[in-house]
């Protein structure tokens, strides 16, 4: 939120003001004061009129500083809003600490004595810049902050953007390489692979459009995938799914698990290794995660340099989860186990719209 966001500076700075790390010790320098204020003056009025000094500068400085500065100190008109801001605490110092002690008929106070009254001035314009002054940095840090996180989600419309071309292009080439030799030799078998194949784009160019989207139709677009692998060569793919029955309201990023998918038969059966490939989706309501997990037949070597699906995930759960969901992958045996564990709650930032 810029300056020009805020519906008003002034309750923006008693805001920041209330914060703990501020208010603590204003609170402790202040109490010290009035103590002393206090202890060293007998007049009846005497801490009313700490309290009442402390406070007075504690709001009317930063405010003042901000209203007057709201980006930064800006000298190119002489200095006239310096001159003002020296003129405001001039005018609230002499009148709480000099003006209202003679009208209340006062005796001398620790913090209304002349040499007094000139400390009390500079605390309250070298309080008041530095609060403020403050309060600005925590500002700026937390715009820059917004604009690092919507570049982020940037970059990741980005990357959802460059899935519609992440799809193994061997797999889209040879999938159309074999459905031109199936309009000659299997027109059904062709015509079943052009449709589970225009399905399969479709669904790729909705996901991108969207910032969320039902686990069941993530699923739906992993099953289409190995679908098609297995019309291609039916003998090499065995796909085996443990999936509940009735799926929970889980929403996740589109396409997530797609390259996990891609993975799982480009570096298993399209490899040469014989095996199941399994899906697993396993719920835990007692933590309130989801657990879903790939294993295919041919071991796990660590990754491939140049690889770019793991880290894809990897970037998309941090983003869309904040640390909250777990992506792992290891080798079991002569098989690779990758699991993603994932919030039931589903993604907690905005992904992309």
């Amino acid at each position: 939120m810029t300056v020009a966001d805020e519906p008003s500076i002034i309750r923006s700075t008693l805001r920041a003001l209330l914060q703990p790390r501020r208010l603590v010790p204003v609170v402790l320098v202040s109490a010290s004061l009035v103590i002393a204020q206090g202890s060293f003056s007998r007049d009846p009025f005497a801490i009313p009129l700490g309290i009442v000094m402390c406070a007075l500068f504690v709001v009317v400085a930063p405010v003042s500083w901000r209203v007057l500065f709201p980006e930064r100190i800006d000298l190119r008109h002489g200095g006239v809003r310096v001159l003002l801001y020296g003129a405001i605490g001039a005018g609230v110092v002499l009148t709480v600490g000099v003006v209202v002690p003679r009208t209340l008929g006062m005796g001398r106070t620790l913090l209304t004595a002349p040499s007094s009254v000139l400390v009390c001035l500079a605390l309250f314009l070298v309080g008041g810049w530095g609060l403020a002054r403050d309060i600005w940095f925590e500002t700026t840090l937390a715009r820059a902050q917004a604009q690092v996180a919507g570049l982020s989600r940037e970059a990741e419309r980005a990357q959802l953007m460059a899935l519609r071309a992440h799809l193994d292009p061997h797999f889209l080439f040879n999938t159309l390489n074999a459905i031109a030799e199936w309009c000659r030799e299997d027109g059904e078998t062709a015509e079943r692979a052009v449709l589970q194949l225009s399905a399969m784009l479709r669904t790729v160019l909705v996901g991108v459009q969207a910032a969320s989207w039902p686990l069941a139709d993530e699923l739906a677009l992993l099953q289409t995938l190995f679908d098609l692998h297995r019309l291609r060569d039916p003998e090499a793919l065995h796909l085996v799914r443990r999936v509940p029955e009735a799926l929970p309201q889980v929403r996740v990023p589109p396409m997530l698990l797609l390259p996990l998918a891609e993975n799982a038969v480009k570096y298993g059966p399209a490899a040469g290794h014989r095996g199941e490939i399994v899906l697993e989706v396993q719920l835990s309501l007692e933590d309130g995660h989801l657990m879903f997990s790939l294993e295919n037949p041919g071991r796990y070597a660590g990754r491939r340099e140049g690889g770019t699906g793991l880290e894809t995930v990897e970037r998309r759960l941090a983003l869309a989860y904040d640390g909250q969901a777990m992506l792992k992958i290891a080798a079991l045996g002569e098989r690779t186990v990758v699991e993603v564990t994932l919030p039931l709650a589903g993604p907690i930032t905005g992904t992309v719209t």
